[in-house]
């Protein structure tokens, strides 16, 4: 039989967990402690005590505080890349798509957890591989946005993609804007709404090759 102080010792062990499971432990535990400290001031014990685990452990699955940075990010761009996406794909009207899509990247910025961060406040721009990821996003969700654009309207790739991201632009300043606490008097409805409106209407004056245009606001 194991004696008290063995006993103790088992206790005191980290629970042992699937290699995924263990994977998504220690990724929560660094998005908190990313999010509340940032990169650089960040250290990995301070991950791995906030995980649970021993340092040796957290190596196991991440051998430098870099590689579990850039999973996190790679995290938060597929996160952003699918709401956007589901956004898009949410309707064929073209009002009702503008709204969606502002309402997904303001969702994906309010959501808990400031996953947001890695994508559009890191404090790791100067790092390359950080950099191509975020270039990448980027260059997915607007040219998704083009690619619906170029579809709907008479307007050649090239100026499609151009729209599409100034739309991306409005869309993230405007929500990174309201998070910050400036906007406190403004609900994440009427920001939604607002912007959506303001986008629409710029959006709406280019040429439809199918659709109707309507107004999201109704005139004065």
């Amino acid at each position: 039989m194991a004696t008290k102080l063995e006993k103790e010792a088992m206790s005191s062990r980290p629970t042992r967990l699937p290699r995924d499971q263990r994977r998504v432990q220690l990724l929560d535990a660094a998005s908190e402690v990313f999010s509340s400290k940032g990169y650089h001031a960040a250290a990995m014990d301070d991950i791995a005590d906030a995980a649970g685990v021993s340092k040796p452990v957290l190596y196991q699955h991440f051998p430098s505080k870099l590689d579990l940075y850039l999973a996190l990010l790679d995290q938060s761009c597929d996160r952003l890349v699918d709401v956007v996406g589901e956004a898009l794909a949410s309707t064929d009207d073209n009002a009702d798509r503008v709204i969606a899509t502002v309402a997904a990247f303001y969702e994906f910025i309010s959501s808990t957890g400031g996953e947001f961060r890695f994508v559009f406040e890191s404090d790791l721009t100067g790092e390359g591989a950080v950099q191509r990821r975020l270039s990448r996003v980027n260059d997915e969700i607007s040219d998704a946005i083009a690619e619906v654009i170029a579809g709907d309207t008479s307007l050649p790739p090239q100026q499609a993609k151009l729209l599409a991201v100034s739309l991306v632009g409005i869309a993230q300043v405007s929500a990174r804007y309201w998070i910050s606490g400036e906007t406190s008097a403004i609900t994440l409805d009427e920001a939604k709404h607002l912007v959506s409106s303001l986008a629409w209407r710029g959006i709406s004056g280019f040429p439809l090759a199918e659709h109707e245009r309507r107004t999201i606001l109704p005139s004065s």
